[in-house]
């Protein structure tokens, strides 16, 4: 028989190197033929398709509610993920986004910072909902799903929700209020304020939903339901110390600067039979933290809320049972705008396997939680990595990762492997691009098991629908020009676009999973 590489000596053919085999992939229903392979695949094969294992090239799939619902690899469906900018965080979560809705779960992206999701909920055929300074408004006060659901289910289990609803508006409301004061509201005031809302919606008509100026015009009016909680005793005198303050907070509101986005009706309702559902508020700057947080905190009420409703009318048989996934992106906004956001979703991290939601939340590092203001709030904050089923880390530097190594528990080759995709791109030359090392590349860890190192390359498809560098590619206006010493001027070719069109992904497009 002749040698695996040829006969060596003269003339005889020996090779220096073998060639790798072809790779070929396919489905079980195109390659059934060759069952059973030879060679099995030790990646998780169930969820998502996410990309290629680096060390073997299998197929790696995965997401937080199929590793919780279907292979149990996970006992909370959540996900936490860090990583240096632009290294590819969203783009993996908006195929994760893609690959749920196409199993009946509904994605719900309830504050979409930038926006990164608006585009693929679009072409998911979802809501857009976009809120921002003369462009939509939240009426605080509209019990929303919940109120509609409590209607049509009726009886005890419709009293429950509408009281569910109650305490959700109150809750609302009482944060709007620490947000504008930058303290939480007194125990009386929130009495008072749920003896004013108790009025409000026994003498408004079915079919509307009071305004937060209506809570005002209940102040002053005084009648008796609000007065005997104030202990007041017939005094007005009395009366008038004790509502005052919330009186003063609620002016605040509304003359102030949320007032144009908190004091009309819900321009566009959550519709709870969307496919999919993004509120949209990247329109608020950066730096308008009191209304950033006001309408994150109102997103997340209003979102959780329908899935509130949603589960409720399936539990009365009235409607199929649905799955929801909620996106956090850029956590540390959020975190640092005010603290009821902490608290609700600390709340989240711990209920959410009873409310039938898996979620996601995506941040830079660590030291993210570090800025809050509290103790307390600070170690809320790094509870949700502790929490998570599955912990994703993109591009982070070393002492980053040794840091959560104390978390998940990395090894020291896990470790060196992360922090080598943080290091910067090679000095181009002749203008060439190149991208970033670490573009695309994801350690995944659940529990204590060793981390599943992934590649990821997107279709053209996800290339277009998110694009987080729009700002940097020049449009075609054809006033757009560019001063040229040498040679007078000529049109300007704008600005380099980052590699990848500005898309967060690797160089080369891969495979359309959906295709294979």
């Amino acid at each position: 028989m002749a040698p695996s590489r040829g006969w060596p000596g003269p003339a005889g053919g020996q090779v220096g190197a073998m060639d790798p085999p072809t790779m070929w992939r396919a489905t079980t229903v195109q390659a059934c033929g060759l069952w059973p392979f030879a060679a099995g695949s030790g990646a998780p094969m169930s969820g998502v398709p996410l990309g290629q294992h680096i060390h073997t090239g299998a197929t790696v799939c995965g997401d937080p509610l199929s590793w919780f619902t279907r292979a149990r690899y996970i006992s909370n469906p959540s996900l936490f993920m860090l990583g240096m900018p632009g290294l590819g965080k969203s783009t993996l979560i908006n195929r994760m986004l893609i690959g749920l809705s196409a199993t009946g779960v509904v994605p719900l992206v309830l504050g979409d910072l930038k926006p990164d999701y608006a585009d693929t909920v679009r072409a998911l055929g979802g809501q857009v909902i976009s809120i921002g300074r003369g462009m939509g408004g939240i009426n605080l006060l509209d019990p929303g799903a919940m109120g509609a659901a409590a209607l049509k289910i009726g009886g005890n289990a419709g009293q429950a929700l509408e009281a569910e609803a109650h305490g959700r508006v109150l809750n609302m409301v009482a944060a709007l209020i620490t947000i504008v004061r930058g303290r939480a509201m007194d125990d009386h005031e929130q009495a008072v304020l749920s003896a004013v809302l108790h009025h409000l919606r026994e003498r408004t008509p079915p079919g509307r939903a009071p305004l937060l100026p209506d809570v005002l015009k209940v102040l002053d009016e005084a009648p008796d339901r609000v007065r005997a909680v104030t202990l007041d005793r017939g005094d007005e005198a009395r009366y008038r110390d004790a509502v005052d303050p919330l009186h003063r907070s609620i002016l605040g509101i509304l003359d102030g600067p949320l007032g144009d986005t908190f004091a009309s009706e819900t321009s566009t309702r959550v519709n709870p039979n969307a496919p999919a559902v993004c509120i949209d508020i990247s329109r608020i700057g950066e730096a308008d933290t009191q209304l950033t947080a006001a309408a994150m905190l109102a997103a997340w009420s209003d979102g959780l809320g329908s899935v509130a409703a949603s589960h409720a009318l399936a539990d009365a048989g009235l409607t199929p049972r649905r799955w929801f996934f909620t996106v956090l992106d850029e956590l540390w906004r959020p975190l640092r705008a005010a603290t009821g956001i902490v608290d609700r979703i600390d709340a989240l991290t711990r209920l959410n396997r009873t409310l039938g939601l898996g979620d996601a939340k995506i941040t830079h590092t660590l030291k993210d939680a570090e800025s809050l203001g509290t103790e307390a709030d600070k170690a809320k904050a790094r509870g949700f990595v502790e929490r998570a089923g599955m912990v994703v880390c993109a591009g982070l530097p070393k002492a980053e990762m040794q840091d959560l190594g104390q978390i998940v528990g990395l090894s020291q080759r896990e470790i060196e492997l992360v922090s080598s995709w943080s290091s910067p791109p090679g000095w181009a030359m002749q203008g060439e691009r190149e991208e970033p090392p670490g573009r695309g590349r994801f350690l995944i860890k659940v529990g204590g098991r060793p981390g599943i190192p992934i590649r990821v390359s997107i279709t053209d498809t996800e290339r277009h629908l998110h694009d987080t560098n729009t700002r940097w590619v020049q449009n075609n206006h054809p006033d757009t020009h560019v001063a040229n010493p040498a040679a007078g001027t000529a049109p300007a070719a704008g600005p380099v676009p980052p590699a990848g069109g500005g898309v967060e992904s690797v160089p080369a497009p891969g495979p359309d999973w959906r295709k294979a």
